[in-house]
């Protein structure tokens, strides 16, 4: 049968494979030996694929990856560490502080491509790691090292590698002001994984996540504390982020997030305090604002709290960054919380999303978050109307968010409320001082 007209034939192109031929134990993962980095990468590294990792400068990412690369030469593979940074002994000193001297430990201090490459053909590693990849520079490329032409060259030119010799290989990244990776937006696309490793240089938690994974699922969080033998792993982080928390404080609120498949119990904190600005601040950490200003808006059309005149501070403690909408009603009631200087119950958690009616709506993975709450010692939780039953907690289902201001701040400390009928379902006005 004649070609089609105007189709051009393949040549030399990879020939058809059925699907159910193909080998799909060659993707499987390795495990690092470090647990909080095998979470996140979905079990562990996989032979042949390309991992991204960023973060800002001094914040560990030499330090993690140095002690991956001892734990998997302690397993027996053979790793090699191209450091295009820092001189062979400063990585030497690194190493000894971590105890990551070993066999199956190589460097090669090195910056041109060429010469990676020929380090790779004769050494044969099983793993490479190429930190970082803003300094390595192509000479075939006419731009110089760092600037985007570079970067996207050499990247594809080491992914290329990693397909056809077949180790993995792992790419340090620089970060920009703002937190996003350097470089063209490309090289995001080229890898296959990307993790972002976060943390204060002058706090000791650090939060590794994966931001795309091609062999497993992202979002998962691995939790390290920096000490003076380097990176260990959190092995319970809820504990962590409550461990200095103050009971008996209006306006914090506990809320049990979800990173991944990790329920993990965090500190929502709010203050609201009297302005002197025409445009009172808003301040957010850990939050995202724009959803701040809605919850704000909805607090005073649909509860009658309104914030309006006065500064707001809402932060989620110990660095961890919160941006499901399942957090909505803890961050209502911290604000409501706030605003009328009640605290809330020591012993409840809240979660819900709100809408712009006012309604509490159901928010996914209760039933796993509601037992890391009972596991911590929490006995009462603030949900939707809809949330399932939990053995061993107490569920105060609540229909609206005027509802929750209503049941949970309407003691006999809080100021007189009543229910409101026209037409916001659930509000409650303030009409009187607190009573004695």
């Amino acid at each position: 049968m004649a070609a089609h007209a105007g189709r051009p034939a393949a040549v030399g192109g990879a020939a058809p494979v059925a699907l159910a031929d193909v080998d799909g134990g060659a993707g499987a993962p390795h495990p690092t030996g470090i647990d909080e980095l095998d979470r996140v990468l979905g079990g562990g590294l996989v032979r042949g694929s390309v991992t991204l990792v960023g973060g800002e400068p001094g914040v560990g990412k030499s330090t993690l990856l140095l002690q991956a690369m001892a734990s998997l030469a302690a397993r027996g593979w053979r790793c090699l560490l191209v450091s295009a940074e820092e001189s062979p002994q400063q990585v030497r000193r690194r190493a000894e502080r971590l105890g990551a001297v070993g066999p199956g430990m190589w460097l090669v201090a090195e910056t041109s491509l060429p010469g990676i490459r020929a380090a790779v053909r004769e050494l044969s590693p099983d793993v490479v790691v190429v930190d970082s990849v803003q300094t390595v520079w192509d000479p075939e490329i006419g731009s110089s090292p760092g600037s985007v032409a570079q970067v996207r060259g050499c990247a594809q030119e080491l992914t290329t590698m990693a397909k056809a010799d077949g180790p993995a290989v792992i790419l340090v990244g620089h970060v920009t002001k703002d937190g996003a990776l350097a470089g063209p937006r490309v090289l995001e696309h080229i890898v296959d994984t990307v993790l972002t490793f976060d943390g204060e240089r002058h706090h000791a938690l650090r939060l590794l996540r994966s931001v795309k994974h091609r062999f497993g699922a992202t979002g998962e969080l691995g939790l390290f504390e920096m000490g003076d033998g380097g990176l260990a792993a959190v092995p319970d982080p809820s504990g962590l982020f409550l461990g200095d928390r103050r009971e008996g404080t209006a306006g914090s609120v506990v809320f049990p997030s979800m990173e991944g498949q990790r329920p993990l119990l965090v500190e929502l904190q709010a203050l609201v305090c009297s302005s002197s600005l025409a445009a009172p601040r808003r301040s957010v950490s850990g939050l995202d604002g724009n959803r701040l200003a809605l919850l704000l808006a909805v607090l005073q059309q649909r509860a009658s709290v309104s914030c309006q005149p006065s500064d707001v501070y809402v932060s989620a403690v110990g660095g961890v960054r919160v941006v499901e909408p399942g957090a909505d009603l803890a961050v209502a009631m911290a604000l409501a919380s706030a605003k009328l200087g009640l605290p809330l119950p020591s012993d409840l958690v809240v979660l819900g999303e709100i809408g712009l009616a006012g309604e509490v709506r159901q928010v996914a993975h209760t039933s796993r978050r509601l037992r890391e709450a009972a596991r911590l010692g929490f006995s009462t939780a603030l949900v939707p109307a809809s949330a399932p039953d939990e053995p061993g907690v107490h569920l105060r289902r609540v229909a609206s968010l005027g509802e929750a201001v209503a049941r949970v701040l309407g003691g006999d400390r809080a100021p007189v409320l009543k229910e409101r009928r026209d037409g916001a379902a659930g509000s409650v006005v303030a009409v009187g001082a607190p009573r004695d």
